[in-house]
């Protein structure tokens, strides 16, 4: 999880590039700081579905094969 303090700064670069615009050092921090956040997004959800078992209708296990293979590799 991203700390509240690099939290806040994305979302006070994003006011600020909303109302008056952003210095060529405040861009590349906002860049820095959403691609940070993006991985750690993308990190938790796959985790989650890595966590998660798919059933269809009928009470069948669908769950894709990818995340069965990955939930073995994080078990051992």
């Amino acid at each position: 999880m991203l700390s509240k303090e690099k939290m806040a700064r994305i979302n006070e670069l994003a006011r600020k590039a909303k109302s008056s615009g952003l210095t060529e050092l405040e861009a590349k921090e906002q860049s820095k700081l959403r691609s940070e956040y993006l991985a750690v997004f993308r990190s938790n959800m796959l985790d989650t579905l890595t966590n998660t078992k798919f059933i269809d209708p009928e009470g069948n296990d669908v769950t894709p094969d990818k995340l069965k293979a990955r939930k073995k590799n994080t078990l051992h």
